[in-house]
């Protein structure tokens, strides 16, 4: 599918184009400014963009108040419906985020149960208690999201509930000409409704993208033909920035040999999941990094490695953010305009090998050599093979060459460069090296 070869953009929509934090209900057009971006996306080689909720919300985008109008405080869906299709025009895939499991106080149909109580129609939409209170103080209790109260569960096994929800994906798909959603918290969600939402955007879109947000756990138990095509691989996440800090690429070798090698104990083999070094959710991988030399060196892994590279807005040119507790603002910031440096010239050279070689999106994985600051590795897809050399450390180091069984010639696929090996290769300090 499209998505495999694909290599994602992620926006945090509502910090992106700085919108006041709580929806005050004034519609000001800000989303349009992301246009203005798209030729930095273009130069930076991605061809897909996922963008946080741009749904109607009390605050963050995770507390909907109504899935059928975009925030007014992005602007309108004639707004957004222009920044999609000129995506589209320059063949730039939209994934949206589907926050289904969860609404804000505000959704429409919880306050009609503020306002009715046992009244309303709506109260089985949601998990309500009338013999004890909330919070809120609302004469009733429900549940929220891992006891958050300002996130109000939605009962997915309610007919109403499911269809209000498909049809929203409907007219997103139908107004938006949307690709793909990630949902959030998916490890939370009903099984039974992804399958239901699997089935129902197969039929809208045969190609429609599916991927979840999952945390920890087994992959397998939602990532399969039946439910979502991918998933966030949070265990590689860790592994990249942790085996840079402690020098010790045994760490996410061993999730790698875990997850993709040709050993039968590989958990996902043949899977595509999304893979990533920062997002809206943790901090930044340039805050989290202690040797900032080990920036471009973290996204060559995450270019190379198994599964579908998503690239967090303004950290392809290295912004700090780090993750503190009760407010995520450091990780969401407004950008005026996009910037560009050496890092920035390096991601869009990877990206631009990551599309171009299909080895790189379906390819085995083999280690090659594994030390603590040094990391050889293979992918191979039809008899043909790409190899990542990764030195971590200050030092230049010198790799036998015949000890890892490689071709006499091959090709630096960034620099187009041919290397004729003879019984060694020297890779200079903090440097990678991909050749084919």
């Amino acid at each position: 599918m499209w998505f495999d070869e694909c290599v994602f953009y992620q926006v945090y929509s509502l910090g992106f184009c700085g919108a006041p934090k709580i929806n005050d209900g004034f519609t000001q057009s800000r989303i349009t400014s992301f246009n203005a971006w798209i030729p930095h996306l273009i130069k930076l080689n991605v061809n897909a963009v996922y963008f946080t909720p741009v749904f109607e919300s009390d605050s963050h985008g995770y507390n909907t108040r109504d899935y059928q109008q975009i925030d007014c405080r992005l602007g309108t869906s004639e707004d957004f419906a222009k920044v999609c299709n000129e995506l589209k025009k320059n063949n730039i895939r939209i994934v949206l985020d589907g926050v289904f499991n969860h609404v804000g106080r505000g959704f429409w149909a919880f306050q009609d149960v503020i306002k009715n109580k046992q009244n309303s129609i709506y109260k089985d939409w949601f998990y309500i208690h009338f013999d004890g209170n909330s919070n809120y103080d609302d004469g009733f209790y429900y549940e929220g999201w891992e006891g958050h109260f300002g996130l109000v569960k939605l009962n997915l096994k309610n007919e109403e509930v499911i269809h209000y929800l498909l049809e929203s994906v409907a007219k997103w798909i139908n107004e938006f000409d949307i690709d793909g959603l990630r949902l959030d918290v998916a490890y939370c969600l009903d099984p039974d409704f992804i399958k239901r939402l699997h089935h129902f955007v197969y039929k809208q879109k045969s190609d429609f993208f599916l991927v979840g947000e999952i945390i920890s756990g087994e992959y397998r138990r939602i990532v399969n033909p039946e439910m979502l095509d991918s998933c966030t691989n949070y265990e590689c996440f860790k592994g990249i920035y942790s085996s840079l800090n402690d020098m010790n690429l045994f760490e996410i070798a061993h999730s790698l040999n875990r997850q993709f090698s040709n050993d039968p104990y590989a958990l996902y083999k043949g899977l595509n999941l999304l893979s990533f070094v920062d997002n809206h959710d943790v901090s930044r991988l340039a805050s989290n990094l202690k040797t900032k030399e080990h920036l471009p060196l973290a996204y060559a892994i995450l270019c190379t490695m198994p599964g579908i590279p998503c690239i967090y807005y303004g950290s392809e040119w290295g912004i700090e953010g780090l993750k503190q507790k009760g407010s995520d603002d450091n990780l969401r910031p407004f950008i005026d305009s996009p910037q560009w440096n050496d890092l920035t010239t390096t991601i869009s050279k990877l990206i631009q090998i990551r599309i171009n070689t299909d080895v790189l999106a379906w390819g085995d994985f083999k280690t090659l050599l594994i030390m603590n600051k040094h990391l050889v590795y293979k992918r191979t897809y039809e008899n043909k093979s790409v190899y990542v050399f990764i030195n971590i450390d200050e030092h230049d180091v010198t790799l036998n060459t015949n000890q890892l069984s490689l071709p006499p010639n091959l090709t630096n696929l960034i620099t187009k460069n041919e290397i004729n090996l003879t019984q060694e290769i020297v890779l200079p300090k903090y440097s990678f090296l991909i050749c084919q």
